[in-house]
C-alpha cells in the first residue's frame, strides 16, 4: 500500500511540474497578449509558434554552439543564460529553463525583448509560413 501512494504521489508532482503540448487553440488563448505587437497579428505568432516548436514548451534543440529552448525557441546565446553558455548576454535577463514550463508569462516577455530589438524575422519560420494565407492559425472555439 505504501508504495502505491509513494507511486501516486510522484505521479502527481511529475504531472504538476510537466511542460505542455499546447492545441492551436491553447496556443492562440495563451497568446492572445502578443496580439498585433509590434505590428505582428495573432494568427501571424501562432504560425510562428508552431513551426518553430510545434506548441511544445518543453522544446530544446541543440545547434552547433547555442541552445534554443521553449515554445518561442529562445537562443542561450543572447536571450537567456544557461550552464552550458555562462557568457550569454542574457538580454531578457532570465534562466534559460524559465521557458520550459507551462507557464508562457515570461516568454511572452522576451519574446517581445526580441521583437524590439531585431524583428519578427528572428524567427525564420515567420517570413517563409507564416505572412500570409493567416486564416487557418484562427481559433473558431473562441
Amino acid at each position: 500500500m505504501m508504495s502505491f501512494v509513494s507511486l501516486l504521489l510522484v505521479g502527481i508532482l511529475f504531472h504538476a511540474t510537466q511542460a505542455e503540448q499546447l492545441t492551436k487553440c491553447e496556443a492562440f488563448q495563451k497568446l492572445k497578449d502578443l496580439k498585433d505587437y509590434g505590428g505582428v497579428s495573432l494568427p501571424e505568432w501562432v504560425c510562428t509558434a508552431f513551426h518553430t516548436s510545434g506548441y511544445d514548451t518543453q522544446a530544446i534543440v541543440q545547434n552547433n554552439d547555442s541552445t534554443e529552448y521553449g515554445l518561442f525557441q529562445i537562443n542561450n546565446k543572447i536571450w537567456c543564460k544557461d550552464d552550458q553558455n555562462p557568457h550569454s548576454r542574457n538580454i531578457c535577463n532570465i534562466s534559460c529553463d524559465k521557458f520550459l514550463d507551462d507557464d508562457l508569462t515570461d516568454d511572452i516577455v522576451c519574446a517581445k525583448k526580441i521583437l524590439d530589438k531585431v524583428g519578427i524575422n528572428y524567427w525564420l519560420a515567420h517570413k517563409a509560413l507564416c505572412s500570409e494565407k493567416l486564416d487557418q492559425w484562427l481559433c473558431e472555439k473562441l
